[in-house]
């Protein structure tokens, strides 16, 4: 990262505020099509034979065409310390895509987001083991422009900061280090030329794109 960028990080987030989550967290568990076939606690399915399951990565920007990159807090069992998109989780069994993400978004960054759409609606991985923790998740993966300021909650994110998507983009895909998440750099590789991304970073409104550019989002269901 260059030192322009990590100046901007303090002036890119209000206040922290410690906020709790549940004490139990249920994961979807899914098929390769994204097909809800049961569910499990999200820890217990958290090894190094994961299960797949359903969850999202979103990308945020602001009205500018900004990028809000989020560092993720060293207490974190898995990834911690390292730069990532803006806010990753998991679904609970029936509850929707976008208010998953609209969920974690007030409980990792105290913000709403606006024009939430999918980008990558079948992405799907499965990481190098971290601590012997293995990720491999049906991880769609959506865009969304920021409705109000980032207030993060010290136990999800360490720190937070707008940035240019070309220099985000650059400094992941020259990391190899891990400064970086994996599954970020790996959904770059398909997302950092989408038509979605383009708008957004450019500060215009969601174009209007073809279902092949799109995908079809009706299989990846919190079931």
């Amino acid at each position: 990262m260059t030192d322009e960028a990590k100046g901007k990080l303090g002036s890119a987030r209000g206040p922290a505020v410690r906020r709790d989550g549940p004490a139990v967290e249920l994961v979807v568990l899914v098929d390769e099509a994204g097909h809800a076939i049961g569910s499990a606690e999200k820890w217990a399915t958290h090894h190094a034979d994961t299960p797949l399951h359903l969850a999202f990565s979103c990308y945020v920007f602001d009205a500018d065409g900004l990028f809000l990159m989020t560092r993720r807090a060293l207490a974190k069992k898995v990834w911690p310390g390292v730069w990532s998109n803006t806010v990753c989780g998991h679904p609970a069994p029936g509850e929707s895509l976008v208010g998953a993400i609209e969920r974690r978004l007030d409980y990792e960054l105290g913000m709403e987001a606006r024009a939430v759409e999918v980008a990558l609606p079948d992405h799907l991985y499965q990481a190098p083991p971290f601590g012997g923790i293995v990720e491999y998740e049906f991880c769609p993966v959506y865009v969304a422009r920021a409705a109000t300021w980032p207030q993060p909650n010290p136990r999800e994110v360490d720190a937070c900061g707008w940035v240019e998507w070309d220099e985000f983009v650059h400094e992941a895909e020259t990391d190899t280090a891990d400064v970086y998440s994996w599954w970020c750099k790996n959904q770059l590789k398909e997302l950092k030329d989408h038509p979605l991304i383009l708008a957004y970073a450019r500060g215009l409104e969601p174009p209007a794109l073809t279902s092949g550019e799109r995908g079809e989002n009706g299989r990846a269901q919190a079931g």
